[in-house]
């Protein structure tokens, strides 16, 4: 099966990180690869958080996770073919993911990327040792090391795109829990009585405020062909009804759990991120009004809620942080 044509720009993308926070092996490259529901962003990274390299390509998981672990040897393969010097070749690989990874690497849920008992890691490497981190706790680290989360001593990262997870991280480092599964703050359903019918909701906060779940709900209103939750947004912003209900009604949801984590947790800061969660505009302040609205204590009310300094890119980023940090 022929792989998808990746789309392809030299740039750098990211941010540069302040020269207050000492860089993490500045010029030793890892080669990223951040698998998402939707796309694969992958490239060259260094220490410091510059993408020399990027490609991104449809993830199309559909296809089954064979296709799918097929597109990523090919965009290792491109990459260690085109690395050259002043940055030199890359002396690991990192890979984050959107599925629950155990604390020794082990991928251990298959919801969306089908590789549940496949030894990637053998499969990817080659000459170059692979290090598998779940992709909430990858951007978690690019924030924590490089972006808006090095002025907490402790922050909730949150992250919202196709899906939607979280992390707790103290001292510069994401909380993995007992056994690796953390971060599932939006599959299960949520289930709340309705104050009008009396019926027991069984929705999960990603089938209201992931970006398929916004767009499901705003073709079911307004009978549209809207494919991407970004539109969806677009329409709200300049005051579409429908598309306005489906926006401030995510961002309701999703504020009340981000509240609810504070009252529970007591984070110094809260950083939000993914492609549709750090987007400045009206969703993005609509998560943080209703968030503030769900915090029960004063004490708490003003803590900082900040949008991701490396944006989307905090996954790709940190996937090469976790590799460049444990091949040390």
């Amino acid at each position: 099966m022929n792989s998808p044509e990746p789309t392809e720009s030299r740039e750098p993308v990211s941010p540069a990180p302040s020269a207050s926070v000492p860089p993490v092996k500045v010029r030793r490259v890892a080669i990223s690869l951040d698998i998402g529901g939707t796309k694969i962003a992958a490239g060259l990274v260094r220490g410091d958080g510059k993408i020399l390299v990027r490609r991104t390509i449809p993830t199309a998981a559909d296809r089954g996770g064979e296709a799918v672990l097929q597109d990523c040897l090919d965009l290792i393969g491109s990459f260690q073919r085109e690395a050259v010097k002043p940055d030199g070749q890359p002396v690991a690989i990192g890979l984050g993911i959107c599925e629950l990874v155990d604390l020794a690497g082990n991928i251990i849920s298959d919801q969306t990327i089908k590789w549940r008992g496949v030894p990637v890691r053998e499969r990817l490497g080659g000459e170059l040792p692979v290090f598998i981190e779940a992709d909430c706790r990858a951007a978690a680290l690019c924030e924590a090391r490089l972006g808006a989360g090095r002025e907490f001593p402790t922050f909730l990262y949150v992250t919202v795109g196709t899906g939607i997870s979280c992390t707790l991280v103290i001292e510069g480092r994401p909380y993995r829990g007992a056994r690796g599964a953390t971060g599932t703050m939006a599959t299960s359903p949520l289930p709340f009585l309705c104050s009008e019918c009396g019926a027991i909701s069984r929705t999960s906060l990603e089938q209201v405020a992931g970006g398929p779940g916004m767009v499901a709900r705003f073709n079911a209103l307004s009978g549209g062909g809207i494919d991407g939750a970004q539109a969806v947004v677009q329409r709200a912003t300049v005051g579409e009804a429908a598309a306005r209900h489906v926006v401030e009604t995510a961002a309701e949801s999703l504020g009340g759990m981000i509240g609810t984590l504070i009252n529970v947790l007591d984070p110094h800061g809260v950083v939000i991120g993914g492609g549709l969660g750090s987007a400045p505009g009206i969703f993005w302040e609509a998560i943080a009004r209703a968030a503030r609205a769900a915090i029960w204590s004063e004490s708490q009310r003003e803590l900082s809620i900040a949008r991701a300094s490396f944006g989307a890119d905090a996954g790709l980023v940190g996937a090469a942080l976790v590799a460049l940090e444990e091949r040390s």
